[in-house]
């Protein structure tokens, strides 16, 4: 019994010891740990079509390859097609801000004037809806907090393209040498914690992959089809740049569509009312189209995660890693939840008699 105390007691003290230390050391780790989360969602994201060109007869590491260089041919590709005037339309945009904040205090205060405001007051009430240099220096504000957090973590632009390139050669080993890999990983747990896991593999990589393949395919056909309508409804000298901005946004669940409706309803305004109620419907008919239709069909099936898990995911993971973080913990979020799914739910229902678990 004594002894049984005393083996209790040393491990409590080990535990205590080595705890605090391991918690520094994956701190200092920390850009390499998000790096490696941002390699195992590029590779789970990409495994379809590694698998499909395998599948084809290619050798593994071929098919790796080709993948790789089709992704950066076409990345590439719409760079140097789009690139240039998407980069002279935001420039723009930004040069242009500040006067169509003040179209837009103008339209306030016409509204305002019709609702039979004075016209000694309206300016007033102007002043506390619409503060154009305060909103400026929040918007600016909260924009260098999300950059900052993200740059903190690969430290500056040199370190952020340093993590870039290491995350898609990282992800292009995971995917030649998979097997392998999370075999060697699945060996280090106990029996039968190993046999589980390992079934668990695939439906993880395919919740993860397919719920970041399912915002990429939204957030393209929303961006294409966001910029022809701006074109349509008068704003073609920036409908581009406003389309990409829209479709970039978009990656990011709940609030990224109202980030990217926020730049073209502010240029709507100095074309006129009339123009702010068409562009202010086109997002209305674009954000019910994606929440109805394009989710359900080509996210919400495949990932299954409830919208409150994918809200936490987006609002924690933007406070710890700002934008990056935004974007690659909810795909973990996914896939967490197969595990969770899988390894507890399913078993406790089945340990209770639920029998019919689909």
């Amino acid at each position: 019994m004594n002894n049984r105390r005393i083996s209790i007691s040393l491990t409590n003290i080990i535990l205590l010891v080595t705890l605090p230390l391991l918690l520094i050391l994956l701190w200092q780790l920390r850009s390499l740990i998000v790096v490696l989360m941002i390699s195992i969602v590029l590779a789970a994201t990409l495994a379809p079509l590694v698998n499909t060109a395998q599948k084809a007869g290619l050798p593994r590491l071929l098919a790796v390859l080709m993948v790789y260089a089709g992704l950066i041919a076409t990345l590439t590709g719409f760079g140097l097609i789009i690139g240039p005037t998407v980069v002279q339309q935001i420039q723009s945009l930004i040069g242009r801000f500040p006067g169509y904040l003040e179209a837009l205090r103008s339209l306030l205060s016409g509204l305002i004037l019709r609702f039979g405001m004075s016209e000694t007051g309206a300016p007033d009430i102007i002043n506390q809806l619409l503060d154009v240099q305060g909103l400026i220096s929040w918007a600016i504000r909260s924009s260098q907090q999300l950059v900052v957090r993200s740059y903190s973590v690969t430290r500056g632009i040199i370190g952020s393209v340093f993590s870039a390139l290491l995350a898609l050669l990282l992800s292009a080993y995971m995917l030649s040498a998979s097997k392998q890999l999370l075999a060697d990983i699945i060996n280090l747990f106990p029996h039968p914690l190993n046999q589980q896991l390992a079934k668990q593999i695939e439906p993880v990589a395919k919740r993860m992959g397919g719920y970041i393949q399912g915002r990429i395919l939204v957030s393209g056909i929303l961006g294409v089809l966001i910029s022809v309508s701006l074109r349509f409804l008068g704003l073609s000298e920036l409908a581009l740049g406003l389309g990409v901005i829209a479709g970039f946004t978009n990656l990011i669940p709940f609030f990224g569509p109202i980030l990217g409706a926020i730049p073209a309803l502010i240029v709507a305004t100095s074309q006129g009312g009339l123009t702010f109620v068409w562009v202010l419907l086109l997002f209305t008919v674009v954000q019910n189209l994606e929440t109805y239709v394009l989710d359900p069909l080509l996210v919400g099936n495949s990932v299954k995660v409830p919208p409150l898990y994918q809200l936490l995911a987006v609002l924690g993971g933007a406070q710890v890693l700002g934008i990056i973080g935004a974007l690659i913990i909810p795909p973990w979020v996914a896939g967490m939840g197969v595990l969770l799914e899988n390894l507890y739910i399913k078993p406790k229902l089945l340990a209770e008699g639920h029998h019919d678990l689909d």
